[in-house]
C-alpha cells in the first residue's frame, strides 16, 4: 500500500488542497476557452479535486491515477454527486500502455515532480492529445528540497525554461508559464512559501513544427541571457 493509498480517505480534509485546486482551475479557465465539446484527461487525479472544479465547463473527463485508494474515494464522490461526465481510470503512464482515446485537454496538478521518468510521461501526454489540444501542468517551481524534505526521491520542482525547452523539443508550441498559487508550508527551517506554476502548451501539427521548436528554444535562451 502506497502513501497515497493510506492518505486517500483524509485527502480532502486539508483546506489548502481544496484552495489550491480552485486556484489552478481558475487559472486554466482564464487561459483556455473551455467547452462542453472538449474531452479532457486528468493525470494523477487523486480524489478529483481539480476535475470537480472544471467539470461544469467540459464534456467527458477521464480521471487517471495509479493509486487504488485515491480512485476508490473518487468513485464514491462521483457516485454520490450524480455527475455523469466523469470516469476514473487506474493508470501509470510510467509502465502502462497508453489509452487509445485522444483528448482536447490534458491537465495534471502536483504530479509531475513525483515521476522519475518525466520524459516518458511527457511523450505520453503529447500522444494522448488530439491535434491542437492543450496541455496544462501545475507544479512546483525549482526549490531546494525542503518542500518534501530528506528522503524524497522525486524532483525538487522544475526550472521553467528547462521544462519549456523539453516540451518544445517534443513538438509542443506556444508554451507559457504563470504563477497560479503560493503554497505556505512549515519545513525544518520554519514557514516557507513555495510558488506553483501553471504551464500551458499546445500540440503542434504541420510542417512548421521543427522551425517552431527551434525558434522557441532560441527565443527562450536569448531572453534568459538578457536577464542574467
Amino acid at each position: 500500500m502506497t502513501y497515497f493509498d493510506l492518505m486517500a480517505k483524509e485527502w480532502d480534509s486539508v483546506p489548502r488542497r481544496i484552495e489550491r485546486a480552485r486556484a489552478v482551475a481558475e487559472a486554466i479557465k482564464t487561459s483556455i476557452h473551455l467547452s462542453p465539446s472538449m474531452k479532457a484527461f486528468e493525470y494523477g487525479c487523486g480524489t478529483g479535486l481539480l476535475s470537480f472544479e472544471l467539470q461544469p465547463y467540459l464534456g467527458h473527463i477521464t480521471l487517471a491515477d495509479s493509486s487504488s485508494g485515491m480512485l476508490a474515494v473518487l468513485e464514491e464522490k462521483i457516485k454520490s454527486s450524480g455527475i455523469q461526465n466523469m470516469a476514473p481510470l487506474r493508470l501509470d503512464l510510467s509502465i502502462d500502455p497508453l489509452p487509445q482515446e485522444r483528448y482536447h485537454l490534458l491537465y495534471t496538478l502536483m504530479t509531475l515532480h513525483h515521476i522519475p521518468d518525466t520524459d516518458r510521461v511527457l511523450r505520453g501526454f503529447y500522444t494522448l492529445l488530439a491535434s491542437q489540444g492543450y496541455l496544462c501542468i501545475a507544479d512546483l517551481d525549482k526549490e531546494d528540497g525542503s518542500f518534501h524534505g530528506a528522503g524524497f526521491d522525486g524532483h525538487n520542482g522544475f526550472d521553467r525554461d528547462e521544462l519549456g525547452d523539453r516540451l518544445t523539443r517534443l513538438g509542443f508550441r506556444n508554451t507559457r508559464f504563470t504563477t497560479c498559487y503560493q503554497m505556505t508550508k512549515e519545513v525544518e527551517t520554519g514557514v516557507k512559501t513555495f510558488p506553483l506554476f501553471l504551464m500551458i502548451a499546445e500540440k503542434d501539427i504541420g510542417q512548421s513544427s521543427i522551425s517552431n521548436q527551434q525558434s522557441a528554444i532560441k527565443n527562450r535562451k536569448s531572453k534568459h541571457a538578457e536577464t542574467n
